[in-house]
């Protein structure tokens, strides 16, 4: 009996989890040195935190870091919380880790504030990250993960990116950010911001309640399946297979495009109740490849155009404003289709085909 007591008292040891107060002095150093058995990690010693350097996160089962509402500075070279992931082979086994990042009232300055990689069921919630000068939130190879009323202000690269792996090993077809979800979060856009919200070679990512605004940018949302970089070519990734984005509302105006959209030619890509809040003199949506759907867009103003290219886009526009249309074809040109142009890039493509658009349902 005494045996099975300290055997019963010993696997409780093993198996407790601690909570630890984060002291306000050298933060890196403190997770650097993080107990085995810490699960639950409070910012609760001071209102302000300040960082020089990376806090870089131990693989652990779930880790919570709790920012109990303090504010904290990042010194001009942080990276934020970040992982160090050297190649795919240390990237597949810290899939069993994943993080829980909240409210902090804001992290301010660095080159990220979040930079997670290799997780999967991660979450970020209720945090304000301001004036990160690479990227705010980049996310790579973070399956399932869920960004919630993260506010991004003033960026002077890019907002909060999902992407695939870029260490040793990794490729766009082993290292994706699927199946991940953005909720209510918000971009303020800075003069230099380039894009606010980015999807690279990953699928089944959802985009809910999201906003752009402030200073104009290259691109609300950039969202793409390219693997050799090429923008200016097509997407060939052929295990991204869908993407969703409902209820987006743009402030403000774009640079190149506001929504750029290269996705494979069997990747199903659903854009509902997208409000553009003024005239746009770039296309509202730059489409080069994908199973395209616009529903549910109730407000479209004159200056609004997409442009494809691709000579035969495949659109099909359901429950949208009348002027979301492809126009009298006793009007149209070899290049233009109401609302639909040709890429200018495209000389040699001389005919825009409709045979894969469809208009149906319109809003009146």
């Amino acid at each position: 009996m005494r045996a099975l007591i300290f055997c019963t008292i010993a696997m409780s040891l093993r198996m407790s989890a601690t909570e630890y107060v984060v002291p306000p002095g050298n933060v890196a150093a403190f997770f650097a040195e993080l107990p085995a058995d810490a699960t639950y990690l409070s910012f609760s010693a001071a209102a302000e935190y300040r960082c020089n350097g990376d806090i870089v996160l131990p693989p652990r089962p779930l880790l919570v870091i709790d920012g109990k509402g303090c504010t904290l500075m990042l010194g001009p070279e942080s990276r934020g919380f970040t992982c160090v992931v050297p190649d795919q082979k240390a990237a597949t086994a810290r899939l069993s880790s994943r993080y829980v990042i909240k409210d902090f009232a804001s992290i301010e300055g660095g080159r990220k504030a979040i930079d997670l990689q290799a997780t999967l069921g991660s979450v970020v919630s209720d945090c304000k990250l301001i004036r990160q000068t690479e990227t705010a939130v980049d996310l790579r190879f973070c399956l399932m993960a869920r960004l919630e009323r993260v506010f991004v202000t003033n960026p002077t690269g890019k907002g909060i990116v999902l992407r695939q792996g870029d260490w040793a090993g990794a490729t766009a077809f082993n290292s994706q950010s699927n199946s991940s979800v953005l909720e209510q979060c918000r971009v303020y856009c800075a003069n230099g911001t380039t894009q606010a919200f980015t999807v690279l070679n990953s699928g089944g990512v959802r985009m809910n309640d999201c906003v752009s605004e402030g200073a104009p940018c290259d691109h609300d949302l950039f969202l793409s399946a390219v693997i050799d970089g090429d923008e200016g070519g097509m997407a060939s990734n052929t295990v991204v297979k869908s993407f969703m984005l409902s209820n987006f509302h743009v402030e403000h105006a774009a640079r190149i495009a506001s929504i750029h959209v290269n996705m494979p030619s069997k990747a199903s890509v659903h854009i509902s109740n997208v409000y553009w809040n003024g005239m746009q003199k770039a296309p509202v949506i730059l489409y080069m490849m994908g199973q395209l759907t616009l529903s549910d867009i109730g407000w479209w103003h004159e200056s609004f155009r997409i442009q494809t290219g691709l000579s035969a886009p495949r659109i099909n526009i359901e429950r949208c404003h009348s002027e979301l249309d492809v126009g009298d074809p006793k009007q149209n040109t070899k290049r233009r289709a109401g609302v639909l142009q040709l890429l200018p890039s495209l000389p040699d493509t001389t005919q825009l085909k409709l045979n894969y658009v469809r208009v149906r349902d319109r809003s009146f």
